[in-house]
């Protein structure tokens, strides 16, 4: 074969690969989260080689890692006003109130959704504490005027605790791109009437890297608890260790230093990225390990994602 020839066939080659398509699917897995030590204050310092990553048992190799403070935070803030929760009603009002005065910073925001069986969005975003607060009393004064969030359904009993998290979170929180995202939910954790289940909430907190923070207010009879009871406090429970929140009783005397623990942990948390070794697209669930080497550790984080 000429020299001459040799050269037209490689520059023909070339300019065939120049015109196809490149395809790159890197599957990179991001996961945010918090280390506590003993006494359940944040460990700041460590690296990645302070950690060890498992997806379905299988170890990965981290490729990114981080640790963010000062974060912007962006919250969506979910009362229940169902009649379950109508001996708290005062309460919520202080509770959210303090939380807001605790946490809400001058780069956060934050919107308030209150439910029953209709999803209310009683104040769109804002920086005020004062704002999200008044617009919560000019709820209780006539329900009707706020515009309901999802879509319009038909909900014959009065609890529509699943809806109240999936929809503020795929029509609010799934489309912010910077800082930290949460849903701080004041209920007792009981739903009669959604169109979603647990395993949806779950799924939407987790694909938009939303950490729930449950306060829970369980109105508990003479007998003590009863089968509803252990059911929402169960619910709260997995929805907050799923996602790499926390749950918390609404009755407990430290509850401002349970809000401080919040903001903490959206304000300074470290980031990991790593490609999965299972890059299928099967739509499994994949479950998340993040193993501290150093005893006495514990880590807040999402405990998986769906491989979508």
């Amino acid at each position: 074969m000429g020299l001459l020839r040799l050269c037209s066939l490689v520059l023909a080659a070339a300019a065939l690969i120049a015109q196809a398509p490149i395809r790159v699917d890197v599957h990179l897995i991001n996961v945010s989260f918090s280390a506590r030590d003993s006494r359940g204050l944040l460990v700041p310092n460590l690296t990645g080689d302070d950690f060890e990553v498992f997806e379905d048992g299988a170890p990965q190799k981290i490729a990114f890692f981080a640790r963010t403070t000062d974060i912007p935070m962006t919250l969506g803030l979910v009362a229940d006003v169902s009649g379950s929760q109508e001996h708290f009603i005062k309460q919520h009002h202080h509770d959210l109130e303090k939380f807001l005065k605790t946490t809400l910073g001058v780069r956060d925001r934050a919107f308030l959704v209150c439910f029953g069986n209709h999803l209310r969005l009683v104040s769109d975003y804002s920086d005020s504490p004062r704002d999200l607060t008044d617009a919560l009393y000019d709820f209780e004064k006539d329900r009707r005027e706020f515009p309901e969030l999802g879509p319009r359904e038909r909900r014959i009993l009065g609890t529509a605790f699943y809806d109240a998290i999936v929809y503020p979170i795929t029509e609010r929180l799934s489309s912010v791109e910077e800082g930290s995202r949460a849903l701080i939910v004041f209920s007792d954790g009981e739903d009669n009437s959604s169109a979603h289940h647990m395993l949806d909430a779950i799924e939407a907190a987790q694909s938009a890297d939303v950490r729930i923070f449950a306060i829970r207010y369980t109105e508990i009879d003479h007998h003590g608890l009863n089968a509803r009871n252990k059911y929402g406090m169960s619910v709260m429970h997995r929805l907050a260790r799923e996602t790499g929140g926390a749950d918390f009783d609404a009755n407990e005397k430290d509850l401002a230093s349970h809000f401080r623990e919040i903001g903490e942990d959206l304000r300074s948390s470290y980031e990991l990225a790593y490609h999965t070794s299972n890059p299928t697209s099967d739509e499994s669930f994949r479950k998340i390990v993040i193993r501290p080497k150093q005893p006495g550790l514990t880590v807040r984080a999402k405990t998986g994602y769906y491989a979508h």
